[in-house]
């Protein structure tokens, strides 16, 4: 891969994405694999005046090596060490850029009731420091390909041909072809632009239909807000979240849906790829999960169960089906892509930066709006090409916002 492209996504990650400031720590979250770019990225940190660059390294096997061996009360425990390193992350806001490059079926195996056990032991305390740290620090997603997750996607190439077509793929989604400044200054004016369009509708409520089985209500909260790109922190720097982006999201009415959603795309979840599977919900909780084979059902009904939030829904997203995602024709089996592919929904963990003008709220105003929590945040994708979504809104009136899979 051209050295150039490579360090100018580096840059891009860096500049636009975590957007570091001068002074700030940062960290770095990187496979063992793909320790190269790790090292692309840290050397853009520190141009970036960054004042320290760590990183936090992993490793699939690794990972699957602690679940096969070590006991569930060992897994489960949270070493003093871990809060208080968890703790100076609170105290210093570091950046967080996250270079994602699993394989999705890196857990493939794994007891999967273990699995959902230790996460349910160790979220609760994870999520206490998350919480205080909520919109006060940047944070980017950005990927890059490892053989697995290549070999993956591109099952009939050999592994080079295979990383390569995925690193092409990744570097066009991610418009750092030509300016890629200018192209991401330019993208978050278009999403911004119909987030508005959508904000002064006044949704009250979406209706989701579609004839794979999907037929689905929710509601909107007033006082909440569609965003896109670019998002803020609290003291108002700006940042890119995830890169790729193409959705307008929000965070819906906890207790309001209703209806069967059907998924168009597998998810790889919990290092493991689930596919053709759907929820029924009523009165805002998951009932029912729908899956065709068992093992998806279980590796759904486990997530599910990690906490009461996880059985409800934490955001809505509407993306056209015709994004320059989905037209690669690639099926990434990574959410980072696959969600900006299609509309798609999320259990788990809501946005409290949805709430219009939560930057001048007290963290009391906004716990008011009892929006979704939860230790979970999964997308999973419901967008096709035969969607149609209906508005109503708040003074009663029907507006049509997709139809046929795209804005209408």
């Amino acid at each position: 891969m051209n050295k150039t492209l490579l360090k100018n996504y580096a840059k891009l990650i860096v500049e636009i994405g975590a957007n570091v400031q001068k002074g700030q720590d940062v960290i770095i979250q990187a496979r063992v694999n793909e320790a190269y770019f790790a090292e692309l990225v840290a050397e853009a940190a520190y141009k970036a005046k960054a004042r320290s660059v760590m990183v936090e390294w992993s490793d699939d096997q690794i990972t699957r090596l602690a679940y096969k061996y070590q006991s569930l009360k060992t897994l489960s425990e949270m070493p003093k060490w871990k809060e208080e390193k968890l703790q100076h992350q609170v105290d210093t806001l570091p950046a967080r850029i996250y270079i994602t490059s699993d394989d999705p079926d890196a857990l493939k195996g794994v007891d999967q009731d273990k699995y959902t056990k230790v996460k349910m032991a160790l979220g609760p305390t994870i999520m206490k420091y998350r919480e205080q740290m909520d919109n006060k620090y940047q944070w980017v997603i950005a990927g890059i390909p490892s053989e697995a997750w290549a070999k993956k996607v591109f099952p009939n190439e050999t592994k080079s041909n295979a990383v390569k077509k995925l690193w092409d793929a990744i570097l066009k989604t991610t418009r750092v072809l030509g300016d890629p400044i200018e192209n991401w200054k330019e993208h978050n004016k278009i999403l911004k632009e119909k987030c508005e369009w959508l904000n002064n509708l006044g949704i009250k409520s979406l209706h989701y239909e579609s004839k794979n089985g999907t037929n689905f209500n929710i509601n909107l909260l007033k006082g909440m807000v569609f965003d896109g790109g670019a998002a803020r922190t609290i003291s108002g720097v700006v940042y890119q979240p995830n890169m790729p982006t193409e959705e307008c999201f929000t965070s819906p009415d906890k207790t309001s849906a209703n209806g069967v959603v059907m998924a168009t795309k597998p998810l790889s979840v919990d290092g493991k790829v689930v596919d053709n599977f759907g929820f029924r919900f009523e009165n805002g909780k998951v009932v029912e999960v729908l899956a065709k084979d068992a093992n998806s059902k279980e590796v759904l009904e486990h997530l599910i169960s990690v906490d009461e939030g996880a059985r409800q829904l934490g955001e809505v997203a509407l993306v056209p089906f015709d994004s320059p995602i989905n037209q690669t024709g690639i099926l990434f089996f990574e959410t980072l892509y696959d969600e900006n592919a299609c509309c798609h929904l999320a259990l788990g963990r809501a946005f409290e930066e949805c709430i219009k003008d939560f930057d001048k709220m007290t963290s009391e105003e906004r716990k008011a709006f009892n929006l979704n929590t939860s230790i979970i945040h999964v997308d999973f994708m419901i967008g096709s090409e035969d969607l149609n979504i209906t508005a109503t809104t708040f003074d009663g009136k029907t507006v049509e916002i997709f139809k046929n899979g795209t804005w209408a």
